[in-house]
């Protein structure tokens, strides 16, 4: 059986690198990305109509071949108050959690709001890779517990919490910085809403909205990502709900596959004001033509469940694919998004992380607003952009109180937070 701690490295295992991956520039193969202002039936985009209708046409190809498709919000989804704190973390927060409840399925909410703020406050809203009380010390966190596979049986079973996991990546969420900020954060386990386990769709939200007769989902139809964004837009039904809360002031923000969870999410979800993708690299960033790290291959033998299965047809023929990574991020135009690299993780692809927000300014620029602004990649730990921005971070595979330090910088910018 898995550790908990296992799982949690799960959150890094996409920098794995694979012997034969392509790490030499020399070795990148010559490229064309698919034009993002030529609507598929070759009629440029020059306006801001144009944009909403290539937008749509974009969505729908990325939906269909890529992600998968997903249902829309529920009909029968309740929220419930399980616990409020209004002095946790020594007076510094007030501490929510609630119980999302839809399909059979419970998903809890960490929210963490500035107690001494004025409400409502802007809140960050992100996945966790373990249960919620990984995220803090905090000893009011209702602990639980994480899924995993039983080495011997193949069984996905929920196990037992463990007090040894309170405040286990912690070095990922700096809670009382982004507090001190004037921000709240809001939390869910992704596992709540699907496990991150390749055959555990069953236990899942996708195993809940299969039709009769179905036993995995069509061709089309969601893979896990897909799953994970759909249920980051369930925290923001509820956060809809909290007077706490300005909800027309969200931003999105993941690492590692929940940061193309977080892309996804921003493209498919008007409500997030501000995405962010930390080190998402491909299937999420990085620009996929490019073959360098990790490939479309890769991700479909690694992690079969996390795209559709009409992705599969891609592997080894990233030339082909009608779509790349400049258009999965175009989507979040005009509002503001964030793209973040780091120097040693290389399986990412942080030049083709930087060429897709490169690639994808084209949007914003149609809309009347400053894109990436250059064409030059910036040395590390130099951030470059304005709506488009971009930092290439020193060290490994990971988000870090420096990456945290520039989306607060850049949220509160946007945001108009001024503390």
């Amino acid at each position: 059986m898995r550790t908990l701690a296992m799982l949690l490295a799960l959150g890094c295992a996409a920098m794995a690198q694979a012997p034969a991956a392509n790490y030499d520039e020399a070795k990148v193969p010559a490229y064309a990305l698919p034009p993002l202002m030529t609507a598929g039936d070759g009629t440029p985009v020059r306006t801001a109509a144009d944009w909403e209708k290539r937008r749509e046409e974009i969505r729908s190809l990325l939906q269909t071949r890529m992600f998968g498709r997903a249902p829309g919000r529920p009909d029968a989804i309740t929220f419930t108050l399980e616990d409020r704190d209004g002095t946790a973390l020594g007076g510094k927060a007030v501490r929510k959690q609630v119980s999302i409840r839809v399909q059979g399925l419970t998903f809890h909410v960490l929210l963490y709001l500035p107690a001494a703020a004025l409400k409502p406050v802007p809140v960050f809203v992100s996945l966790g890779f373990g249960p919620n009380q990984t995220v803090s010390v905090d000893p009011g966190i209702t602990l639980r517990g994480a899924w995993a596979q039983h080495k011997e049986t193949g069984r996905i079973e929920l196990q037992a919490p463990q007090e040894s996991s309170r405040g286990s990546a912690a070095s990922r969420w700096p809670i009382e910085t982004i507090l001190g900020r004037g921000f709240g954060v809001a939390i869910v386990y992704y596992g709540d809403i699907e496990p991150d386990i390749a055959g555990a769709m069953s236990v899942g939200i996708r195993g809940k909205d299969l039709r009769a007769g179905q036993s995995a989902p069509d061709g089309d139809e969601w893979g896990a990502i897909a799953a994970w964004a759909w249920g980051l837009s369930r925290i923001v039904d509820y956060l809809e709900t909290d007077r706490d809360v300005d909800a027309t002031r969200l931003a999105v923000v993941g690492h590692s596959r929940l940061g193309k969870t977080a892309l996804w999410a921003g493209a498919t979800d008007a409500r997030f004001g501000i995405v962010i993708s930390n080190d998402s690299g491909e299937g999420g960033a990085a620009i996929s033509r490019r073959v360098f790290g990790e490939t479309v291959a890769d991700l479909n033998n690694r992690f079969p469940h996390w795209f559709c299965g009409n992705y599969r047809q891609y592997g080894g023929r990233e030339a082909e694919m009608p779509f790349d990574a400049h258009m999965l991020l175009a989507l979040a135009a005009p509002r503001p998004l964030y793209v973040a690299s780091a120097s040693e993780d290389l399986w990412a692809d942080p030049r083709g992380e930087f060429l897709a927000a490169v690639a994808a300014s084209e949007a914003w620029q149609l809309l009347g607003k400053k894109g990436i602004g250059t064409t030059v990649m910036p040395p590390a730990d130099q951030p470059v952009g304005e709506t488009v921005r971009y930092h290439l971070r020193t060290g490994k595979h990971d988000i870090t109180a420096y990456d945290w330090q520039q989306y607060l910088d850049f949220a509160a910018r946007h945001f108009r937070v001024n503390r």
